[in-house]
């Protein structure tokens, strides 16, 4: 099979046509059998043949620039040759290991505790949760009420932490949870530093982290209604609630604070985990110490499914079997992680991810200066979001981030949108995006803004 070629050797072979005959075929098949909770064809309704590297081709032979990544779980892109090399000696060694110890596990488990901060790794122990992110919230849960013996938890509003019972249940997201009674209990939502649009109307220039202090006031107050709580759930960077980081101000603060009540704080890095944000782990980026931070997505490397739970040694006191599950013991998963984490070392991806991050910020702010409806471009690193406006009212527009969508798919790239209302273009390239990469995509969304 011939390889798709880099956008600084061929013209991409970009059809205006979306979705094409074949793909509108399976996309016919898919709507009679499955799921009517798939999401992703809805906006996107291409068929995909094949990836490599940043790009994608469909099964009518048109290629996009993929920056959706897998939703964050392909750091390099698709089919990654070392890595693909790697998985396949796996797979003809040992594929499922349950939680028996193998040395690729071990390699895994080293490669990953390697990534944390110094004064962090020996006081940390590691748990595999199977393979969604969602899982690792549900562990995460179960492990501080556990611990703690108490039951209520902290959330932010605006947080995505998964679709599962629980995960759902401290999700800030409303629409899922209205058709689904007997929710778990004892979930408190907090406002989080979306500036853009006050939680509490005040001015971000003046507020003094006014987020955070509510909720420390919140919890001192003796009659403020809520008891001690297991555990604190926290985003660095809301990824589905439309790309927006916290501030620093407000992370302190709330580090500070599960500190000095002693609740544990749990680091949500499913997506920003690995690289994404230009550090290993976000939280580094806000000099927290978090007592729980859980892991997915990018940990399998290339798209396998994986989900891990690193975690303070004093929250520790699980029995044998208190958590389980028959997948989390992928061993091509692992296997995929240690050939990424290496691409990723040798090649100082960091540093790309800072590089290219801050340019395509730059290119971002640039192309959408001229146009009112752009409310705000923000992010970190590789994880970028650009909000869409009704220029009159300033509040969200659906409908014109899905133009934008849609006009940038038809010439050849593939974003996301997301946060309130899905109003908000999200941008999520590979970790070893190259300049002509991102000038070719910008090159396509520059039009796509001025067509919608």
């Amino acid at each position: 099979m011939t390889a798709i070629q880099p956008v600084d050797e061929v013209q991409l072979r970009i059809r205006t046509a979306v979705p094409g005959p074949r793909s509108q075929e399976l996309l016919g098949r898919q709507g009679r059998y499955e799921s009517n909770a798939r999401t992703y064809p809805r906006r996107l309704p291409i068929a995909v043949r094949r990836g490599f590297g940043p790009y994608v081709e469909d099964v009518d032979g048109n290629v996009f620039i993929d920056f959706l990544s897998g939703a964050g779980v392909l750091p390099l892109g698709h089919t990654h040759p070392e890595i693909v090399d790697r998985v396949t000696r796996q797979l003809g060694e040992y594929v499922h290991g349950l939680d028996l110890p193998t040395p690729t596990k071990d390699e895994f488990v080293e490669a990953t505790m390697s990534l944390l901060p110094e004064r962090m790794r020996d006081r940390m122990k590691i748990h595999f949760c199977g393979p969604t992110g969602a899982n690792a919230v549900e562990a995460a849960l179960k492990l501080c009420k556990g611990f703690t013996q108490r039951s209520d938890v902290i959330s932010f509003q605006g947080g995505f932490h998964g679709s599962t019972n629980g995960a759902m249940a401290v999700t800030g997201l409303v629409g899922p949870k209205a058709a689904v009674p007997g929710r778990m209990p004892d979930v408190h939502f907090f406002p989080y530093p979306y500036c853009l649009r006050c939680p509490l109307s005040l001015d971000p220039a003046t507020c003094e982290v006014n987020c955070a202090t509510y909720l420390r006031r919140a919890l001192l107050d003796t009659h403020g209604g809520i008891p001690r709580p297991a555990a604190i759930l926290l985003e660095m960077v809301q990824g589905e609630g439309g790309v927006i980081p916290a501030t620093a101000g407000f992370a302190r603060e709330v580090g500070r604070l599960a500190k000095e009540l002693d609740v544990p704080l749990i680091v949500d890095e499913i997506q920003t985990g690995y690289g994404r944000t230009g550090t290993w782990f976000a939280f580094e980026q806000y000099d927290l110490e978090p007592d729980v931070v859980l892991l997915s997505k990018a940990a399998g490397g290339i798209g396998l499914p994986v989900s891990l739970m690193l975690y303070d040694r004093r929250l520790d006191e699980w029995q044998p079997g208190a958590h389980i599950g028959t997948f989390r013991g992928h061993q091509l998963a692992f296997a995929a992680g240690i050939a990424s984490l290496e691409v990723m070392r040798r090649d100082n991806i960091l540093d790309n991810v800072a590089r290219q991050g801050e340019y395509l910020r730059e290119r971002l702010l640039s192309i959408t200066e001229p146009y009112a409806a752009v409310a705000e471009v923000r992010g970190l690193g590789l994880m970028l979001g650009v909000e869409i406006v009704d220029a009159r009212t300033g509040q969200p527009d659906p409908l014109r981030a899905s133009r934008i969508q849609r006009a940038a798919l038809t010439r050849g790239l593939i974003i996301e949108v997301g946060g309130r209302s899905d109003a908000v273009l999200r941008f999520l390239p590979p970790l070893n995006v190259t300049r002509p990469v991102i000038d070719a995509a910008l090159a396509i969304l520059t039009t796509a803004l001025a067509e919608a």
